[in-house]
């Protein structure tokens, strides 16, 4: 246990660090990551219930930029997707769970890299908020149609960062409990998440400091270089294990 709290702190504040300058990214980064430590389940409910933390208190500070319609309408879909997440998440063992996560991210990153975007159309948004439920209770990343589906709407970067961070708040406060009627809330969860919480604060005040002096282009790069190792890292924990 003192390995995965140690971990959690570690990986929670990179995580948090990854938010503040990108908007998204945290459970891409840290769901492999801990998954290695605690396995994917606990990574799972660990990374949602960290995010709930982030995702508030970002979405009251920016709450002036929210496009609460869009908003509403990708949180309420992804509430008819969390179902089959849940499913896929208690049905699923350990080493499947885990190389659907490695893939998951690696395809995420490939997308990213070349830059592919969704048409806007309104029911592009109801696919997406559906997709990013499924996805958040069953691999913890809710992120990807999300984040695609806001670029291709062309918002300004304030009203992009605010509106996404509403969007998973909301999604993930539904998905924990979700996560509590399944009885995926264990001993690992708690200590995790426990140990987790100081180390959201550190990163994401460090990932503000650095959103004003790096070049985008690097940290981007940067990113995708640690996202490609986080699913290299837990595809190999699931096959050696």
């Amino acid at each position: 246990m003192i390995e995965v709290a140690l971990g959690a702190f570690a990986i929670a504040a990179l995580a948090a660090f990854a938010q503040s300058v990108s908007g998204f990214g945290s459970a891409l980064v840290a769901v492999p990551l801990l998954s290695v430590l605690a396995g994917p389940r606990a990574a799972v409910v660990t990374i949602t219930a960290l995010s709930i933390a982030m995702t508030a208190l970002a979405t009251a500070r920016e709450r002036r930029h929210v496009q609460w319609r869009v908003a509403g309408t990708l949180a309420a879909t992804g509430l008819i997707g969390m179902p089959v997440g849940l499913l896929l998440l208690t049905s699923l063992g350990a080493r499947p769970l885990t190389l659907l996560i490695a893939a998951l991210v690696l395809v995420v990153t490939v997308m990213l890299a070349s830059g592919w975007s969704a048409q806007p159309g309104p029911w592009a948004r109801r696919s997406a908020g559906v997709l990013s439920g499924a996805m958040l209770t069953s691999t913890g990343m809710n992120g990807p149609p999300l984040v695609i589906t806001l670029h291709a709407l062309r918002l300004r970067a304030d009203a992009f960062r605010a509106t996404l961070q509403a969007v998973f708040c909301v999604q993930d406060v539904a998905a924990v409990a979700g996560f509590v009627a399944v009885g995926q809330l264990n001993r690992t969860v708690l200590v995790a998440v426990a140990a987790g919480l100081p180390g959201l604060p550190m990163g994401w005040l460090l990932g503000d400091r650095v959103f004003t002096r790096i070049d985008q282009h690097v940290f981007r790069r940067v990113v995708l270089g640690m996202l490609v190792i986080s699913a290299v890292a837990a595809g190999a924990s699931a096959i050696i294990g």
